[in-house]
């Protein structure tokens, strides 16, 4: 039988890095679920007084075979359990042996509901093959989690191209015009250059150049900075600097005289592109600089024998216009506590309301027929 650990502090958390980073090795898992990434997040995030970590570990003597990395923090007087670092994480999931047994992610769950300290959990950005998914399933054991109604829809392009030029030459003509369209007004005001950075190539100007980017277009739209973007947030060139040190960081920015228009921060992992965040100068707009950059590291990606153009999170017009598949990440919710009971069924019920008033909605909105005009004309007769 494994021993189940709760880590609940930094120094812990710090000390088992190497067992967590040859897990990671060992699962094939995403960057979002190694140690460096977890830590990054932990050592940067900003309101740590809101938040304790509640990461479950399952060793087999000296090897580490499962982690679920799970985190606390307080909304509205609730103790809400949720994914570690996620708020930088576009998915989600448990880490797992390939050897260990379909029960262990179970009891880790149901130790964790055990020792308390929650009054909510909520784990979301589930892809459909998300090993913590089968936490859904009632005889899990532990705190009952159900499907929620939230999701998130995450498009891709998908391949395999035999080249970028291929897959450009196979996309509507329009967009092929407006892709060249773009670049020609850039290449107006200057030397128009769009390219990959060297993984040697200094990032502290073009991450603060994106910074202040970035935030003066969330303020424009009205949208909050969030952990990225927040005035002295470090957490930006924190996680960078994993996805560097790893080896998967791919940065791709559109020039015009050497100043940067749109930069591109993406990763390589699995034969796959992840494009992880974004921005572009609004003096350019009119060229829809953001687009360009997008259209130019899809072409790298099948160049260099990717199979897949992933957008991560996010249901933004442009992703569904040039992606292939888009997959539904689920979420699962479940209470411990009373008060946790009360918000479940809060957001249940909130949930079936919205739905009656949108069937209402929708029924007003049908086109009548000629007997409903005729009902209708006799009654204001």
């Amino acid at each position: 039988m494994e021993r189940i650990e709760i880590v609940g502090t930094a120094e812990r958390l710090r000390a088992v890095g190497p067992a967590w980073t040859g897990l990671w090795a060992a699962t094939g898992a995403l960057v979002f679920q190694s140690h460096a990434w977890v830590s990054a997040w932990w050592d940067s995030v900003p309101d740590r007084e809101r938040r304790r970590l509640m990461i479950v570990l399952a060793w087999r003597g000296d090897d580490l075979v499962g982690v679920l990395a799970l985190a606390t923090v307080r909304r509205g007087g609730l103790r809400v359990l949720e994914w570690a670092a996620k708020a930088c994480s576009d998915f989600a999931d448990a880490l797992v042996a390939p050897d260990a047994g379909a029960d262990l992610l179970p009891r880790m769950w149901a130790h964790l509901s055990g020792a308390g300290g929650f009054d909510l959990a909520y784990l979301s950005h589930l892809r459909p093959e998300a090993r913590a998914g089968a936490l859904g399933d009632a005889r899990s054991g532990g705190v009952r989690l159900r499907p929620n109604h939230r999701t998130e829809q995450n498009w891709r392009v998908c391949g395999p191209h035999p080249s970028g030029t291929a897959w450009f030459d196979a996309q509507a003509k329009k967009m092929r015009q407006n892709h060249r369209r773009g670049r020609k007004l850039i290449a107006e005001r200057g030397a128009l250059t769009s390219r990959l950075l060297a993984p040697e190539a200094p990032l502290d100007r073009l991450l603060a150049w994106f910074v202040d980017r970035k935030r003066a277009w969330l303020a424009a739209n009205g949208l909050p900075p969030g952990l990225f973007y927040a005035e002295g947030s470090r957490a930006l060139p924190a996680m960078v600097r994993v996805l560097d040190e790893a080896g998967l960081l791919r940065v791709f920015v559109l020039e015009c005289d050497g100043a940067p228009v749109a930069a591109s921060i993406n990763f390589v992992q699995d034969g796959t592109m992840m494009a992880f965040v974004t921005t572009y100068d609004p003096d350019f707009e009119r060229a829809s600089p953001g687009l360009v950059l997008m259209i130019d590291y899809i072409v790298w990606a099948f160049d260099h024998g990717l199979h897949t153009v992933d957008f991560l999170c996010g249901d933004e017009g442009f992703k569904g216009r040039f992606g292939t598949q888009c997959r539904t990440l689920g979420s699962l919710m479940g209470a411990r506590t009373l008060p946790g009971a009360a918000a479940h069924l809060i957001d249940r019920g909130g949930r079936g309301l919205s739905r009656r008033l949108a069937a209402r909605r929708g029924a007003r909105m049908e086109p009548r027929t000629g007997a409903q005009d005729a009902a209708r004309g006799e009654a204001a007769a």
